[in-house]
C-alpha cells in the first residue's frame, strides 16, 4: 500500500476513534442564510448553556477533546425556509427557526433529559404533524440528494471528516491507477452534461482539451454564480467545499494541467473563506501540490475573487476578468479547450459539475447513469424561490416534474402574504434571467436539458422562481431585463442597445403608453437580440419577454388595448376606487387626501376622483377598513 493511501487510512482511523467518544452531535446550519438569520448566535448560545449544564462542549474534533457533545457547523441544509436549522444525533432530530432564546430549553430538554422540544420541530403543512427529522419531512424525503448528500451533515473546515467519509480516494485512484484518456472515457460514459447551463457533455470537453498539444493547461472552477435567486453553487462551496476540490483534481489529472483556480464570486465571502481553508488544508496534507500521491504529478490551486460581473459566468469573459481585463466575452472559436487562460487549453467547468465527479468515480458510470433520464443522467439542484410554502435548496433527479417540484417538495403555492392558496398556480421561471417560463400546462413536464429546450426553456443554472396568479407576468418580464441590462458588457451593439429597448418598451406598456406597434417593436427587437448577440447573455436576454409574450399574450394585449393589469400590479394602469360595501364614511381618507380628490359625506361611503387622484397611497395607508383599492 502506498504513502497517499495509508495516510488516508490513517486520518480515516483517527476521526473514527475521537468520533467513537461522542455522546452526541449537534450541527448548526451555518451556510449564508441561516448566518444572516443568527446561525452564529445560536452557536455561541449552546457553548454557554453547556458550559452553565456542566457538559463538554467540543467546538472541534480532536484527539485531545475527549467524551462529550460535538457542536460543529455545517454548509447549507437547504431547508432555508424554516432556518437556522439544528440537527442533534444520533437521535436525528431536527429543530426550526432555532433562536438563541430556544438553545436553554433544546439543552436541558434534549441533552440532559433525553426529550424533544416539540415547539421547534417542523409542523407539516398537509397533516399539521410534528415532523420528527429529515427522514419524514416530506420536503427531504422527496428529494434525491448526491452532490448535497454531505452538505448540512459535515463540518466544511475540516478535512479529516471529508476524508473519512471515502473523499480524496476517487481522485488517489484517477492519479495512481487511471490514464487521462481513460479517466476522460469514465466521464464521457457517464453521461454528465454541464450544470452551469450550457449542458454541454463534461467528459467530451475534457478529451478535447487532453488532446490539444502543449506542456500547460488550466482547469478553471467556474463559481460565479449570478442569476437572480440561485445559490446552488454557493452552498456547495459553502456546505462541501473538498467536493469541488476533488473534481478539480480528477479533471487536472484528465488533461494534464498542473494548475487550477476557483474563479468565486466577490459577494460570496464565505465560500471564498471555506474554498481557501480546504486548498490549504489539501496542501498542508500534500493532496495537493507537489507529487500528488507519490506520483510525481503536480497541482497548484489559487482562489481567486471574481469582479461581480454577470456576464462573467460566461467562460470568455471569465477568463479575460481573470486576466486582469475587462470581462468581456470573445468570438468562438477558438474555444477555451482549444486557446483559454493566458493562450493556453483550458478547460472550464461550474462548480456542481466539478462535485458530481467524485461521485461518479466512486459509484461508477453505469450506476450514474441509472439517475435521471437516458439523455440527461444524474440530479441537479435548484434554488427554489419566491410563491411556494417551502423555499430553499433542493436536488432532484432529472425527469422530475414541475408539479412534484412546486406542490410536494415545495409544500405547494402560497399568497403574496405566504399563505396556502390552492389553485393559486400561475407560471415558474426557470433558468434565470437566461430561461424561460412554464406554465399550468407544463406541470407534467419531465425537467431535463432536452424537454425544457423544446419548450422555449432551459435548465439554467437551477433557478427556479414559482409566481401565484397575483403576479403579473409583464413586471416579470420587465424585473429580468432591468437585471440583464444591467448587466450587458456593452461589446457588441445588439445587446447593449437591445435591451435598453426592450427595457423601455416594457416601460411604455406597464406605464399605459403602449400599443399595437408597441408589442410588435418588442418582438421584432427581442428577436433581432436573441439571433445577434455575440454571447449566451445577449443571446438568451430576450427569453423572459419572448416566453411571456407566447404564454401570456393576453395579459400584454390587457396592458395594452385596455389599459388595465389583470394581476392589479402596475399602479400606472390600476383606477383608484372606495369599495362602498367597505366604506364606513369616518373620512379620515379625504383629510390625509393631499390633493382633495375624495369627497363624501360623515357615515356615507366616500368616491375618489380619478382625474385628481396621484395615487401616492395615502388614502389606503389611512383606511382601517380596507375600502381602498386601486393604488
Amino acid at each position: 500500500m502506498s504513502t497517499a493511501a495509508l495516510n488516508l487510512k490513517k486520518i480515516t482511523e483517527e476521526y473514527a476513534c475521537d468520533a467513537e467518544r461522542l455522546k452526541r452531535r449537534v450541527i448548526i446550519c451555518a451556510g449564508t442564510g441561516c448566518v444572516s438569520n443568527g446561525a452564529l448566535k445560536v452557536f455561541d448560545a449552546f457553548a454557554a448553556e453547556m458550559a452553565a449544564a456542566g457538559l463538554n462542549f467540543i467546538p472541534e474534533l480532536k484527539p485531545e477533546s475527549g467524551s462529550g457533545t460535538y457542536v460543529s457547523k455545517s454548509g447549507c441544509q437547504g431547508f432555508c425556509q424554516m432556518g437556522p436549522l439544528v440537527t442533534i444525533e444520533p437521535e436525528g432530530i431536527l429543530y426550526t427557526k432555532v433562536k438563541p432564546r430556544d438553545v436553554p430549553e433544546i439543552v436541558k430538554t434534549t441533552l440532559v433529559e433525553g426529550g424533544i422540544v416539540d415547539r421547534l420541530l417542523y409542523q407539516d403543512l398537509v397533516d399539521g404533524r410534528h415532523c420528527h427529522g429529515t427522514q419524514d419531512i416530506p420536503f427531504y424525503t422527496r428529494q434525491a440528494r448526491t452532490v448535497l448528500k454531505s452538505c448540512g451533515i459535515i463540518n466544511p473546515e475540516d478535512i479529516r471528516e471529508y476524508i473519512a467519509g471515502g473523499g480524496y480516494e476517487a481522485a488517489m485512484r484517477a492519479y495512481k491507477e487511471m490514464t487521462p484518456q481513460s479517466v476522460c472515457e469514465e466521464i464521457m460514459h457517464s453521461g454528465l452534461r454541464g450544470r452551469g447551463g450550457g449542458g454541454f457533455p463534461a467528459g467530451r470537453k475534457w478529451d478535447i482539451t487532453r488532446k490539444e498539444p502543449g506542456p500547460k493547461k488550466y482547469v478553471i472552477c467556474n463559481g460565479d454564480e449570478g442569476d437572480p435567486g440561485a445559490f446552488m453553487d454557493r452552498s456547495v462551496m459553502e456546505g462541501n467545499p473538498h467536493s469541488v476540490l476533488e473534481g478539480i483534481m480528477i479533471a487536472a489529472r484528465a488533461i494534464g494541467a498542473d494548475e487550477a483556480y476557483v474563479y468565486v464570486r466577490a459577494e460570496y465571502p464565505l465560500a471564498v473563506q471555506r474554498v481557501r481553508k480546504a486548498v490549504q488544508d489539501a496542501q498542508s496534507l500534500g493532496i495537493l501540490g507537489e507529487n500528488i500521491f507519490g506520483t510525481g504529478q503536480s497541482l497548484t490551486c489559487h482562489v481567486m475573487e471574481g469582479a461581480g460581473a454577470f456576464v462573467c459566468g460566461e467562460e470568455t469573459a471569465l477568463i479575460a476578468s481573470m486576466e486582469g481585463k475587462r470581462g468581456m466575452p470573445l468570438p468562438k472559436p477558438p474555444f477555451p479547450a482549444q486557446s483559454g487562460f493566458c493562450g493556453k487549453p483550458t478547460v472550464i467547468n461550474n462548480v456542481e459539475t466539478l462535485a458530481s465527479i467524485p461521485i461518479i468515480m466512486q459509484m461508477g458510470a453505469a450506476a450514474f447513469r441509472k439517475l435521471g433520464t437516458e439523455a440527461s443522467p444524474g440530479t441537479k439542484t435548484f434554488a427554489l424561490t419566491g410563491h411556494v410554502a417551502n423555499t430553499g435548496l433542493i436536488e432532484v433527479p432529472f425527469g422530475t416534474t414541475l408539479r412534484e417540484i412546486v406542490n410536494n417538495i415545495g409544500g405547494g403555492v402560497t399568497d403574496d402574504n405566504g399563505n396556502l392558496t390552492g389553485g393559486g398556480f400561475k407560471a415558474v421561471q426557470i433558468g434565470g434571467p437566461s430561461g424561460g417560463c412554464l406554465t399550468e400546462e407544463n406541470l407534467d413536464l419531465p425537467l431535463d436539458f432536452d424537454s425544457l429546450k423544446s419548450v422555449g426553456a432551459m435548465v439554467g443554472s437551477g433557478g427556479l422562481v414559482v409566481m401565484n396568479k397575483e403576479t403579473c407576468m409583464v413586471k416579470i418580464a420587465r424585473f429580468f431585463m432591468q437585471f440583464t441590462q444591467n448587466e450587458s458588457c456593452g461589446k457588441c451593439v445588439l445587446c447593449r442597445e437591445g435591451t435598453k429597448q426592450m427595457l423601455s418598451l416594457l416601460d411604455d406598456i406597464i406605464e399605459g403608453r403602449g400599443t399595437e406597434e408597441t408589442l410588435d417593436l418588442l418582438d421584432r427587437v427581442a428577436r433581432a437580440v436573441q439571433k445577434g448577440s455575440l454571447c449566451g447573455l445577449g443571446k438568451t436576454a430576450p427569453n423572459p419577454i419572448l416566453s411571456t409574450m407566447r404564454q401570456f399574450r393576453a395579459e400584454y394585449e390587457a396592458h395594452v388595448y385596455q389599459k388595465r393589469c389583470p394581476s392589479g400590479q402596475c399602479k400606472a394602469l390600476l383606477t383608484p376606487e372606495i369599495i362602498a360595501e367597505k366604506c364606513k364614511g369616518c373620512t379620515a381618507c379625504a383629510r390625509k387626501c393631499p390633493v382633495g380628490a375624495i369627497t363624501g359625506a360623515v357615515k356615507e361611503p366616500h368616491k375618489i376622483d380619478p382625474d385628481k387622484c396621484i395615487k401616492c397611497g395615502v388614502c389606503k395607508e389611512t383606511c382601517k377598513f380596507n375600502a381602498v383599492t386601486g393604488v
